[in-house]
């Protein structure tokens, strides 16, 4: 019974520092936890709120609403991000500064080895500090944003859902998420930037009459971009460009025309079932492999 009072006195003797401290300032470090919390959920959306208007009055102006649209969501979710690191970063020093500014013997040396710690993981940063400059110069220079369509030349390519300070993310058309290292990412082609082109080629019978093709090509362009439905997607009405490669069973009509970002699909689409119907009513011959 002796030994059992021995070894509690001990055990309370050795745990007593710590109780003491953690007696003198939880109520101080649960004030800065609760206070990062609110910072970071109510500052990033407030946050959030300000950069889209800030865009939208300052470019107004000059871009579509779908590009004021999409540099708001990147911009927003961008500040959003960085403050968030932010918040976490100060709450983090207060917390540390808290411990090791008062901490008695025993816990010192663990604050203390935050220190080493962090000098360590310095030297593996980098890479991370390599993708968010990228990521910053991506975000300044408005080269995609999210809702753009991309791609990548590593053959990755689809829709812009996200960028990070780190990374970017992209779905492509099969589903399929791709994270890409901001610092990676050397050349990009960005299929919805200002205004899209609905391109597309239809090929004939070799003996088909050109100019009555490309009378009617104009012709369905033309009546597709008045409609209420459509013009407000068309910037230029698809029509007939040229001529491209032909052999003994096939003649190549290429067609193009000028849309809204992320348009051209389906007016394209729109444009080729009404041609379909145009060419059969005209006796127009379609080869084999119809359209491309």
């Amino acid at each position: 019974m002796e030994t059992l009072l021995v070894w509690l006195k001990a055990q309370t003797a050795m745990f007593s520092p710590m109780a003491a401290w953690f007696a003198d300032h939880a109520a101080a470090m649960l004030v800065i936890i609760i206070t990062g919390a609110f910072a970071y959920y109510v500052g990033g959306r407030i946050l959030s709120v300000f950069v889209k208007r800030l865009v939208k009055s300052t470019r107004h102006r000059e871009w579509h609403q779908k590009d004021i649209e999409k540099r708001q969501k990147t911009l927003a979710a961008v500040a959003r991000n960085v403050w968030h690191i932010f918040v976490v970063i100060v709450v983090v020093i207060a917390l540390f500064r808290e411990g090791i500014d008062h901490a008695d013997s025993i816990l010192a040396p663990f604050f203390a080895s935050a220190g080493v710690v962090s000098v360590i993981l310095g030297f593996g940063a980098q890479t991370i500090i390599k993708d968010f400059l990228a990521g910053l110069f991506i975000i300044g220079e408005n080269q995609y944003r999210v809702g753009d369509i991309v791609e990548f030349t590593d053959n990755a390519s689809g829709t812009v859902e996200r960028i990070g300070s780190r990374s970017t993310v992209i779905r492509d058309v099969d589903g399929n998420v791709h994270y890409l290292p901001n610092g990676s990412i050397t050349h990009v082609i960005n299929k919805t930037m200002g205004y899209s082109m609905a391109r597309f080629i239809v090929t004939v019978d070799p003996g088909s009459d050109v100019k009555k093709i490309s009378t009617i090509i104009d012709k369905i362009g033309k009546e597709l971009s008045e409609e209420e439905k459509w013009k407000a997607k068309i910037l230029e009405p698809p029509k007939f460009v040229s001529v491209g490669e032909f052999t003994g069973s096939s003649l190549e009509i290429i067609c193009a025309g000028k849309t809204q970002p992320s348009d051209q699909w389906a007016v394209v689409a729109e444009m080729r079932r009404r041609l379909l119907v145009a060419f059969e009513k005209a006796g127009v011959k379609l080869a084999p492999g119809i359209t491309q």
